[in-house]
């Protein structure tokens, strides 16, 4: 049977975009399918964290979102007895030579949403609003999303984005196991108002162990809200949000509410992220509490992952390849998934300073810089599935290179022959201060393989693996779901 497409996306959060981003720059036909309307106005994940904007960089959006947000907002915390306090949130972290981003990146949802639609449409795809998938199947050629409207789209593969409540997964039958919280509750909101200064992230102390956080938003008139009310039925209603945000200081007033909800402490994740030739991604696959700005981080990193694999099987390489996506991402989602939670009970325990005053290792998590999917978790040293540091090469990075190909090669003592798929760079060449070797560390004559999503694939001295296998990722047995290992 004919396909309509090379893969469906269900879903056009940042996660779908980033799988059809990162299928269509390699020139594979991608359909992207959203139920709503029009792309989600609320603040939802307003932080980028710095593996996040690492892993988007090849993808041509990294730039653009840095001009857009900031790396700085102190937290100014209103204390009850009138007093104040401020902090840096992230004391003491500065960028270096191998890591370009040290701090997460505060903007908007939306905005990350725009600037991964507005990248998608310079490679030629734009996103089906209105499109309700509400059946999936599949057979051994392929996959066919069923819509409510009764079309049928066929394809070779299906991601399910499709959030939380995702039809993919209930299509599929897939677990989604774990629990949800009614009591822990925050009301959420965009909003606009006047009388605080833009140049910090305001926190208010309430009466009833309750606090106020309202973060503006960078290139934009908005202010993202959350409230902890000791009241339990507490409402997200336009009362409710007057009589506070005008009641917390005198000359601060509410302008305009953008969106609204309530949120509820929801912590799931699936049993599987592949079923046969459809798969699971980001909230489809796995929620998170909001604390510390892991779920969006966690579901482009999904995406980037299951993007480029199935780039490289629709071109031909095996398709053992994806079964390293659950191998690999479902060990990160459940280390996450602890991470949040651990996060949400220290930030509820603590009031409005708790995200600041957070312990530093949850702080150094958070960046996501230490996920490895390494499957020798003791091994000393930068190994296959540790993340590939940036270098400084001269008048380029490393990174800034890695931009001109999917695969990497560090060749070093010696030039060496071409590796098809890849891009040799003769590293002793472009390492003018020494970085590069200090670094990675090579043996005598060893080669280091990097893969397009800038971790590890394999390093030794023999023939570089072929691109595109297992071998190349460092997989030298059967794998079986779950296989990987994240190093924290």
């Amino acid at each position: 049977m004919e396909m309509d497409t090379d893969v469906t996306v269900v879903g056009a959060g940042p996660t779908g975009l980033v799988v059809a981003g990162e299928l269509a720059r390699r020139g594979h036909r991608v359909t992207v399918l959203d139920s709503a309307a029009a792309p989600f106005p609320g603040p939802r994940g307003n932080g980028i964290q710095p593996r996040t904007l690492e892993v988007l960089d090849p993808l041509g959006v990294t730039d653009r979102l840095v001009a857009l947000g900031t790396f700085r907002l102190p937290f100014r915390q209103y204390a009850l007895d009138g007093t104040t306090r401020e902090r840096d949130r992230h004391p003491g972290l500065e960028p270096t030579p191998g890591q370009p981003f040290a701090r997460p990146l505060i903007i908007p949802q939306w905005r990350t949403t725009q600037v991964l639609r507005e990248q998608l449409a310079e490679f030629g795809v734009t996103v089906e609003q209105n499109a309700r998938v509400v059946a999936v199947e599949q057979d051994q050629d392929g996959t066919t999303a069923i819509l409510d409207d009764r079309r049928r789209l066929r394809s070779r593969y299906l991601v399910g984005a499709d959030g939380g409540s995702s039809t993919v997964r209930k299509a599929l039958g897939v677990g989604f196991l774990g629990e949800t919280h009614d009591a822990v509750r925050m009301l959420l909101a965009e909003v606009e108002l006047d009388g605080l200064d833009r140049d910090h992230w305001h926190t208010f102390d309430l009466v009833g162990a309750g606090f106020l956080s309202l973060c503006p938003m960078p290139a934009s008139p908005t202010w993202a809200l959350g409230l902890r009310s000791p009241d339990p039925d507490v409402r997200a209603d336009e009362a409710t949000l007057h009589t506070v945000v005008d009641g917390i200081r005198p000359r601060v007033r509410l302008r305009r509410i953008g969106w609204s909800s309530i949120w509820r402490l929801n912590v799931r994740m699936v049993d599987r992220f592949r079923v046969d030739r459809v798969f699971l991604a980001g909230d489809a696959a796995h929620v998170h509490s909001p604390a510390g700005g892991q779920g969006l981080n966690t579901g482009i990193q999904d995406a980037v992952n299951l993007g480029w694999k199935l780039a490289a099987v629709l071109d031909g390489a095996e398709d053992a390849l994806l079964d390293t996506y659950e191998a690999e991402r479902k060990p990160v989602a459940a280390a996450v998934l602890g991470l949040s939670s651990e996060l949400s009970r220290h930030v509820l325990s603590t009031g409005a300073g708790g995200y600041a005053d957070r312990p530093a290792a949850l702080a150094r998590q958070g960046l996501q810089l230490d996920i490895s999917y390494r499957t020798d978790p003791d091994a000393s040293g930068l190994q296959p599935g540790d993340r590939a540091p940036d270098a400084p090469l001269g008048d380029t990075t490393l990174f800034l290179l890695r931009r001109q190909a999917s695969w990497t090669v560090l060749a070093f003592d010696g030039p060496m022959e071409p590796v098809d798929g890849a891009q040799v760079l003769d590293a002793d060449a472009l390492d003018v201060d020494g970085y590069l070797r200090r670094t990675y560390e090579p043996v005598p004559g060893e080669r280091i393989l990097i893969r397009p999503d800038g971790h590890l694939g394999w390093r030794g001295t023999g023939a570089v693996p072929t691109t595109g296998t297992t071998g190349a990722l460092g997989y030298t047995t059967q794998l079986s779901g779950g296989s990987g290992v994240p190093r924290r």
